[in-house]
C-alpha cells in the first residue's frame, strides 16, 4: 500500500513538473501580408523560433496568430524573430482594428 501511495505521489508530482505555459499571441506586421507567398515567408521562418508550438496566418485581417510555449520564449522575442525576416510586428489588443494599406506594394514579389 506504501508502494502505491509513494508512486501516485511520484506521478503527480512529475505532472506537475511538466505542465507547460501555452500562451497566444495575435500580432500584425509592416509590411502587411498580400498573398501566399508572404504568408509562406512568415510561417517557414517564424515555426523555428524557440516555443513556437502553432501558427496561424490571415491575410484578410493581416493578422499572425502565434501559439507558444511561455517557458520558452516571449512575445518580445517572437517579434524579434520577425525582425530576422524583414518585418516588423506588433501585438495587436483585444478589439483592435488593423487598418489594411492596399497600395503597399508586397514585398515578397
Amino acid at each position: 500500500m506504501k508502494k502505491l501511495i509513494l508512486l501516485i505521489a511520484m506521478l503527480l508530482t512529475m505532472t506537475v513538473g511538466l505542465a507547460k505555459d501555452i500562451k497566444t499571441v495575435v500580432l500584425t506586421t509592416v509590411p502587411q501580408m498580400h498573398c501566399e507567398n508572404c504568408e509562406k515567408r512568415i510561417k517557414e521562418n517564424i515555426r523555428f523560433e524557440k516555443g513556437v508550438k502553432k501558427i496561424e496566418t490571415d491575410v484578410e485581417h493581416q493578422t499572425v496568430t502565434i501559439t507558444y510555449d511561455a517557458d520558452k520564449t516571449t512575445v518580445e522575442n517572437l517579434i524579434k524573430g520577425f525582425e530576422k525576416i524583414k518585418y516588423q510586428a506588433r501585438e495587436v489588443k483585444e478589439g483592435e482594428q488593423i487598418v489594411t494599406n492596399e497600395e503597399e506594394e508586397c514585398p515578397n514579389m
